[in-house]
């Protein structure tokens, strides 16, 4: 096994983290560069995005041909952890969840009048997106199957009505992706649907407060009451919606873990400056025996949590939807998030309570990851099933002989 990088991928995530040390991690330090939902202001971020853009350090995740630089999966992992060695990172790069889920599955599926009317604008940064799938109890979480919005088809038109909450990005949003049901069919039952935020028959109810810091548009609540879709504005086709899931939130899940990834280390980062500086009973917090072991069992997590990524985006990169893979590395980094952040703030003590770093930020922000794109327990059944089907296989490694057969 080969473990290194091209050229080109390690000068893109040079690039990168050039860019975070010089431009993005003196904003974190001023309050004044934070908007009322403790993300980074617009204006700021619009700024930078000009900037990174200009750099070539713009949607690094798409094909050439749709205005991006082709990194592919294994790529797309060493510059997202690097992206997000700052908590306002990601979006300056036009990587951020959810435009860039949403960017990489509608290059993946859509028509080329499609791409053109709703991937080109979220490309070029002149709007920004989301994907609405996540329903109120009764209806879908975790399980797609138990759907509530339908979606009846009326002539050249479909007619959708439902809720949906916990929206990513709803508040400032112009192009939507909707998953809504159109038969009772038990695989081809579900739609997916492109509309626009000035279409009427939808409303955004209210945005959802949440525990911790939140992306730009925030996490919102959206009733569907009428709203009117054109057959021209489905993707893929009609019952196709649960392959749209598949194509968007396996990948889309894997580069929460590589951005998460970048914040663990800016947690370890953060305590070991502060361990070597700071005295307590007349020795180094860095010489105590106790911090080493916490900080020497973070790193190692970490090395694990990098592979299993690295793991994951080879696959995705030979066309494998890797499921087993993707919910291994998103219950061990999701983990270890949390964990990274717990640590260094009980390393920094008081400090990292506060609000003079990132941490208590991460912290917050940390506990989500346990949820979003499916919680845990959710994952780890996966893995069951994988490995009541696959018994002793599931830990064999490819076949090169098999693949070229």
């Amino acid at each position: 096994m080969d473990f290194h990088l091209p050229r080109e991928i390690t000068d893109y995530r040079d690039r990168i983290a050039r860019f975070i040390e010089t431009h993005i991690l003196p904003l974190e330090a001023d309050r004044a560069s934070y908007d009322a939902h403790e993300n980074i202001r617009i204006d700021l971020a619009d700024e930078l995005r000009a900037q990174a853009r200009a750099e070539g350090l713009w949607c690094l995740q798409l094909k050439q041909e749709t205005g991006g630089r082709g990194l592919g999966k294994v790529g797309m992992a060493v510059c997202y952890e690097e992206m997000n060695r700052s908590i306002f990172g990601p979006v300056i790069f036009n990587s951020a969840a959810p435009d860039d889920g949403n960017m990489m599955v509608l290059e993946a599926v859509a028509t080329p009048e499609q791409k053109q009317r709703w991937l080109a604008p979220i490309v070029d940064g002149k709007v920004r997106s989301a994907f609405a799938m996540t329903e109120p109890a009764p209806g879908s979480g975790s399980d797609p199957s138990m759907m509530l919005t339908r979606a009846e088809r009326k002539g050249d038109r479909y007619v959708i009505s439902g809720r949906k909450w916990y929206i990513t990005g709803a508040a400032e949003a112009s192009h939507f992706i909707l998953m809504a049901r159109t038969s009772d069919d038990p695989r081809r039952g579900l739609t997916a649907f492109m509309f626009h935020k000035d279409q009427p028959g939808w409303r955004i109810e209210r945005r959802i407060d949440i525990m911790g810091p939140e992306e730009h548009g925030g996490h919102c609540e959206l009733v569907f009451d009428g709203l009117e879709v054109p057959v021209d504005d489905v993707l893929m086709g009609e019952g196709d919606g649960l392959k749209v899931t598949q194509i968007r939130l396996g990948p889309a899940r894997l580069t929460h873990c590589m951005r998460w990834l970048g914040l663990s280390k800016r947690c370890v980062e953060i305590a070991r400056a502060y361990a070597s500086e700071r005295h307590a009973f007349g020795e180094l917090l860095a010489k105590r025996e106790s911090v080493q072991m916490m900080l020497g069992d973070l790193a190692m997590r970490i090395e694990i949590g990098r592979l299993l990524v690295m793991k994951a985006a080879w696959e995705l990169d030979q066309g494998s939807y890797a499921r087993k893979e993707v919910s291994m590395a998103k219950v061990h980094v999701a983990n270890l998030l949390h964990d990274a952040a717990d640590v260094a703030i009980q390393i920094n003590g008081a400090r990292g309570y506060s609000k003079d770093t990132v941490l208590e930020w991460i912290y917050r922000y940390a506990r989500q990851a346990r949820l979003v794109d499916g919680a845990d327990e959710v994952h780890k059944m996966v893995l069951s099933r994988f490995l009541e089907k696959e018994e002793r296989t599931f830990w064999q490694w490819p076949d090169e002989q098999l693949r070229n057969s």
